[in-house]
Order: C-alpha cells, then sequence, then structure tokens
C-alpha cells in the first residue's frame, strides 16, 4: 500500500512539472506600414533564426524544447493565428517548422495598428498552450506605434499580471518612431526586454538576437 500511495504521489507531482521550456507566441505586425517586400523579410528572417545552428543547439538542450505559435495582427479585429501551437526539440522539427513561416502567407492589408487587441489575442493563444511550460513569452514585433483599438499600456499590465513576459522586436525607420512606444506601452514582465532591428534588412540578425535571449534567460538581462 505504501509502495501505491508513493507511486500515485509521484505521478501527481510529475504531472504539474513544466513539460517544456518556454511558450511563445510570435505575434507579427502585418499593418498597411509594412509592403510586400518587407512581409517577405520579416517572413524569411523569422524562418532564418529557427534554422540557424546556434538556435538548433540551445533548442535541443532545453529540457522539453519548447513551444511556438505564429499569428499575424493589424488593425483592432484583425488578428489570426498562422501556424498552431508546435513543439520544437529536434533538428528535423525546427526545418519543418521554419519551412511553414517560410511559406506563411499574409493575412491582412491596408488596415491600422492596434498593438492592444494583438497582445489580448497572444495572450489568449497562451491560455490554449496545449502543454504546460516553465515560461510565457510574448513578442511582439511592428514598425510603428497604435494608431488604433484600445490602450495598449492597459492591456500588457493585464496581460503581464497572469505572468506573461512581453518582449518587442522594433523595425525603427518610421515616424513617429515606434521605439519609446514599445519601451513604455510594451514591454512587460520578468526580464522583459527590446530587440532593435534598424530597418527591415536588419530584421533577420534582429529576429536571431531576441530567440537567442528569449531561449537563454541569463541572454535577457542584457540591454
Amino acid at each position: 500500500m505504501r509502495i501505491s500511495v508513493l507511486a500515485l504521489a509521484l505521478s501527481l507531482v510529475a504531472a504539474d512539472l513544466p513539460a517544456c521550456e518556454v511558450a511563445l507566441v510570435l505575434a507579427m505586425d502585418v499593418s498597411r506600414s509594412v509592403d510586400a517586400a518587407e512581409f517577405d523579410l520579416i517572413r524569411h528572417g523569422t524562418a532564418h533564426a529557427f534554422r540557424h545552428p546556434d538556435i538548433v543547439r540551445l533548442i535541443g538542450r532545453l529540457d522539453g524544447g519548447v513551444l511556438v505559435t505564429v499569428t499575424q495582427w493589424s488593425g483592432a479585429g484583425q488578428q489570426r493565428q498562422m501556424i498552431p501551437w508546435t513543439r520544437l526539440k529536434t533538428p528535423a522539427e525546427l526545418t519543418g517548422f521554419a519551412g511553414r513561416i517560410d511559406s506563411m502567407r499574409r493575412s491582412f492589408r491596408y488596415q491600422l495598428t492596434a498593438p492592444g487587441e494583438a497582445l489580448a489575442h497572444a495572450e489568449s493563444l497562451g491560455r490554449s498552450a496545449p502543454i504546460n511550460c516553465r515560461r510565457r513569452v510574448i513578442d511582439l514585433a511592428g514598425d510603428g506605434v497604435r494608431n488604433t483599438g484600445a490602450a495598449t499600456a492597459e492591456i500588457a499590465n493585464r496581460v503581464a499580471a497572469r505572468g506573461v513576459t512581453i518582449n518587442g522586436l522594433v523595425v525603427r525607420g518610421d515616424s513617429p518612431d515606434p521605439l519609446e512606444f514599445y519601451r513604455q506601452e510594451v514591454k512587460r514582465g520578468p526580464l522583459a526586454f527590446i530587440e532593435i532591428a534598424h530597418g527591415y534588412a536588419d530584421y533577420r540578425e534582429a529576429m536571431f538576437r531576441k530567440l537567442l535571449r528569449e531561449l537563454n534567460p541569463s541572454l535577457s538581462r542584457l540591454r
């Protein structure tokens, strides 16, 4: 009887243990400020990051790997999950996931920019994740400030209060410069940071740096 009780207790503990390191929502801005060539740089740059040998090795060493989903966002009513939650651990899984990003279509065009609703949508996706992970992270990428929708900071605060870290990937070059907006209105939670792309030509390297920091929390302290 003691053995049975102990086995049951151990199984309950195991059921509560996180099954992966991080659940990551990649939220891509596809508002009207992003033209067709820039969208190609976004998706191909993101795919390249998941193929990068350093990322492949890092994910391979993480206990349980990672869980990732990709969503696109624009105006207040425009958010769509493009790639469902996918568990990544092996090189083959990462290669397959990168291929899906490479071939991803664009959902919205010529719409305004509502980062608050994008965060709310991303957080709802996080609650639907199929397995438990140690950390929940939203990566909101964009090249502009809010010009429609709810107040971004209010939604970001609610999301962070649920234990979610919100990081930003800011593409600079537009006016007004979105960097300060992302710092004040978007970035929230433990070890949150902003990664900067100096124009879309720099998106690929910025996405690689961002993933490296998100997957290795010790690097998140860098500024």
